[in-house]
């Protein structure tokens, strides 16, 4: 990498699947070589034929690990003495702290001073140096690269760089020997460094196998820059991991000639994906780890009939945010209410309504009165109901005799 270091990202030579082979070979037995798995309940489900590459099974629970490693290797005896600096808040960072302490390489990874402490904590506990910069990943970045030339430190980019790009694809390669029937693969783009990778690898053995990219709504960075057009890259999505403002230099020259597609996701299907991973695959994902689902629940026609390759990418989701994903989708699939009810404020008014709630044998969980700020007269209140019911059709059979017994009944629905 020392070579190349000062080279433009977009004056760097695009990989060939000998690049990625040749990763392949120098990472051996220092990462896992993850499962890919057929998803029988998934295919059914999108019409599809289905298979998962759970790279979420890595030591830091990422595929980040692998172009990482590959990038450490490629490091000159000087260059790995005097250690190597990245600016991520994210998987990137985990991986090269990792495999930087087991190498012996000095890290220093630089963070927002905004990062949750919990990643800060993950990781320093692989033995980096973290410095916390500015309020966001720009600042970051260009704190970093200053730090790099001042202390004469190898920048190593989460993903615009060939020695990363090459170790990414090493995905592609495994899934491909492992099941070499699959003919689309879908891959989720953050900075374009994984489809580069894999695209390449794939394309290498099996020329027409379609690669698809997968971008969240929020963040189409790569998607409006391929297309031309001018689209926002802002707002709180789920998928953080592919959050990315601007693509890169070197890779999107790559993914250009690559991708046959890129599709967009809402964050209702980045939820519903996490949430479905964990019920049927029994797997913890995050938001961007799910994106590949993301796009067969949001475009099943663009794959039906097809053998699909998914790349679970990351599998770090804080467990606060996950409990609400799982009980957002259960409140999408009709299992969990909340019901605003309109009544009178007299005795044995709320009653009632439980007599309706118990015949349909719908459990309530909380109970909320609102008398005070409606546009209610003073007589009347607002009673919202959180519940369980069986599914869409017991919860939509209990409104429907609520209506019946003469109650004003709406559903509190999600975005």
């Amino acid at each position: 990498m020392t070579d190349q270091q000062n080279t433009p990202a977009a004056a760097l030579p695009a990989i060939t699947l000998t690049d990625v082979q040749a990763a392949a070979e120098r990472i051996q037995g220092a990462v896992v070589r993850t499962p890919t798995l057929h998803s029988k309940t998934l295919s059914q489900l999108v019409g599809a034929d289905v298979w998962i590459k759970f790279e979420n099974h890595q030591f830091t629970a990422a595929y980040k690990e692998r172009g990482a490693l590959n990038a450490l290797l490629l490091l000159d005896d000087d260059a790995k003495k005097r250690g190597v600096i990245a600016a991520s808040a994210g998987n990137h960072a985990q991986g090269l702290a990792y495999h930087g302490k087991r190498l012996g390489v000095p890290v220093t990874i630089v963070m927002p001073k905004t990062t949750p402490q919990v990643k800060v904590t993950q990781t320093a506990g692989h033995g980096a140096q973290i410095v916390l910069f500015g309020e966001k990943f720009d600042d970051a970045q260009a704190h970093a690269l200053e730090l790099a030339e001042k202390r004469n430190l190898v920048f190593v980019h989460p993903f615009d760089h060939p020695h990363v790009a090459a170790g990414q694809g090493t995905v592609a390669l495994e899934m491909l020997e492992d099941v070499p029937e699959i003919d689309t693969l879908i891959v989720p783009i953050g900075g374009g460094g994984l489809l580069s990778g894999m695209g390449t690898a794939a394309r290498g053995v099996k020329n027409d196998i379609r690669l698809v990219g997968v971008q969240a709504e929020l963040y189409p960075s790569m998607y409006a820059e391929l297309n031309g057009v001018d689209m926002a890259c802002e707002g709180d999505t789920l998928a953080e991991g592919i959050a990315v403002k601007q693509p890169g230099e070197y890779t999107r020259r790559l993914v250009r000639d690559l991708q046959d597609d890129i599709v967009l996701v809402a964050e209702r299907h980045l939820e519903r994906a996490v949430s479905l991973l964990l019920q049927i695959e029994k797997t913890v994902v995050e938001g961007a780890g799910a994106a590949g689902l993301a796009a067969l629940l949001a475009h099943p026609e663009q794959f039906s009939g097809r053998k699909i390759g998914l790349v679970l990418t990351g599998g770090n989701i804080d467990t606060r945010l996950l409990a609400n994903v799982l009980l957002r989708d259960l409140a999408r699939s009709g299992r969990i209410a909340r019901l605003r009810i309109r009544l009178q404020d007299r005795p044995g008014a709320l009653f009632k309504v439980m007599e309706v709630f118990n015949a349909h044998q719908v459990n309530i969980i909380e109970i909320y009165h609102q008398r005070i700020f409606t546009t209610l007269p003073a007589k009347g209140l607002i009673t919202d109901i959180e519940c369980e019911a069986r599914d869409r059709e017991h919860l939509d059979a209990l409104v429907q005799s609520l209506r019946d017994n003469g109650y004003m009944v709406t559903a509190v629905e999600l975005a």
